[in-house]
């Protein structure tokens, strides 16, 4: 009984807790549901270059083509990366082009938020090094982002 009033028990008994509460979150399903939605209508790209670079910078979060990695089952990461998908693809999504016309498909907002480093966030980026744009790659990016949806 004492050994629970000691620093050593008290810190067994925070990573009993810990333990208990990272396995306790695991049932709660949101998050799971890995599914990506077909593919409706792609922007007429203006070149095959942007497409790659949107896709690398920016089709896990604006398409129906997210890659879901491993830790995206995990509970509480697999709820920040399904609520940061469901709110990308709301704002912009490449996969269903047109329809609806969302904010993010106007060229001066696209190229703002790249601009401003908005996009891709800092956060995403330690896991997904690939959508590191170089400022040049960023300029051909956005120049290309405003060709197409020009078009």
């Amino acid at each position: 009984m004492k050994d629970r009033f000691t620093l050593a028990g008290m810190v067994k008994m925070g990573l009993v807790v810990l333990v208990g509460g990272f396995l306790l979150i695991q049932l709660v399903p949101y998050g799971r549901n890995h599914t990506n939605p077909p593919i409706i209508n792609e922007p007429n790209w203006d070149s095959p270059q942007t497409r790659a670079l949107a896709q690398r910078a920016c089709f896990d979060c604006h398409s129906n083509e997210t890659v879901w990695l491993w830790y995206t089952n995990v509970a509480p990461f697999s709820w920040l990366a399904q609520n940061d998908t469901d709110e990308g693809r709301s704002k912009l999504n490449f996969s269903e082009w047109g329809a609806g016309r969302r904010e993010g498909e106007r060229p001066g907002e696209m190229a703002e938020t790249i601009l401003e480093g908005e996009m891709p966030p800092i956060i995403y980026l330690p896991t997904h090094p690939a959508a590191r744009l170089t400022s040049a790659e960023k300029e051909l990016l956005i120049a290309g982002l405003k060709a197409t949806a020009a078009q």
